[in-house]
């Protein structure tokens, strides 16, 4: 069986990992990827063979909707003579679409409701995959029929936390004298390309420089251009990474993790790591759920103040939320075997 993954935006990598190297035990898998974030370097970390197929077109509608069809042209270009057996994706757009063209099934998952690009992909997918807590009606209003839904345990995140699940801090990696002295702070910036993010951009510029009076704080951006902002002089004692961390490297070392929404600030909350969700636009169901959990907070209008007494309140008390890596481990076991399942469907 050939099996196509579509790895087109950074958090892909961490979700299909483990699965790809499961599968390729049995079966061919053939990875294709665009340039989008940290998307390329992860994959990179992780040691897979990939394709580049066309490319990102940035954060305004008009250009997303022109790039559309000509990277749908161009995988089904790549992929035509390439015998795939079934298409997999999270959030690529483009994949089911593709996939139909080429006439093989697919499989596409989602987990955000507010993506436009859920409507020709519900459309066109074989399966859609989304979270227990996700309303179907939502599902329904992007024109998913009710018979190709099946809905899997926990959130998309503890597909793969699951077996991650003694992550936590861990003095013997904080290798600097910086590290050992100061408490660390991760921060993950607004996804300002993205189509469904309607909020401020810049917004957490005054929250980062009142917060490195006090911590390390590390920026994790989310691609060049912010990159480049919170690398101008002013910003001098924020740390910005040049390259993508490992999740077991930032949830070792991690007092406490801001985050502007994204895959990211999910994955450190079921990891127990407290987690603020600065968040300014709709917010998620799946955000929703976790913070009815109690794995997280939402504070869109944040103070170093806030953060740093929830830091200290909630550092000794936060660890991994187990009913969600079990469920994870069973999501995780209900989507390899649906895979396995749609070979000529």
């Amino acid at each position: 069986m050939k099996i196509w993954f579509d790895l087109s935006n950074s958090p892909h990598i961490n979700l299909f990992a483990e699965m790809i190297r499961d599968l390729e035990k049995d079966h061919e898998v053939v990875i294709t990827c665009r340039p989008l974030a940290n998307t390329i370097d992860l994959l990179e970390l992780q040691g897979f063979d990939y394709t580049v197929v066309g490319k990102h077109y940035g954060a305004k509608l008009f250009y997303k909707l022109f790039g559309y069809p000509i990277r749908v042209a161009q995988l089904r270009s790549f992929l035509k003579n390439k015998n795939i057996d079934v298409a997999v994706s999270q959030s690529s757009f483009h994949s089911p679409i593709t996939a139909r063209l080429l006439g093989i099934p697919s499989l596409y998952m989602n987990d955000n409701e507010h993506a436009m690009g859920n409507i020709p992909s519900f459309i066109c997918a074989n399966t859609i995959m989304v979270p227990e807590f996700l309303d179907r009606k939502a599902v329904h209003r992007q024109f998913g029929r009710d018979r190709k839904i099946i809905q899997y345990p926990g959130v998309k995140e503890g597909i793969y936390l699951w077996n991650l699940q003694n992550l936590g801090r861990d003095e013997d990696k904080l290798d600097t004298p910086d590290e050992q002295q100061r408490e660390t702070i991760y921060v993950r910036p607004e996804p300002w390309a993205a189509q469904y993010y309607k909020g401020d951009l810049n917004f957490l510029d005054k929250l980062l420089k009142g917060l490195s009076q006090h911590a390390r704080v590390v920026l994790l951006p989310r691609g060049d251009v912010q990159a480049k902002h919170y690398q101008q002089a002013e910003f001098s004692s924020i740390e910005v990474l040049d390259k993508p961390a490992s999740l077991p490297d930032i949830a070792g070392k991690c007092r406490l993790f801001i985050g502007a929404g994204g895959t990211m600030t999910r994955e450190l909350a079921v990891l127990g790591v407290p987690t603020i969700s600065v968040y300014r636009s709709d917010i998620l169901q799946v955000d929703s759920y976790l913070i009815k959990l109690g794995q997280m907070v939402h504070k869109p209008d944040l103070t170093p103040e806030f953060a740093l007494e929830y830091m200290h309140d909630e550092g000794s008390r936060s660890k991994p939320r187990q009913e969600l890596l079990d469920k994870g481990r069973q999501a995780y076991g209900l989507i390899k075997e649906t895979i396995l399942s749609m070979q000529g469907s």
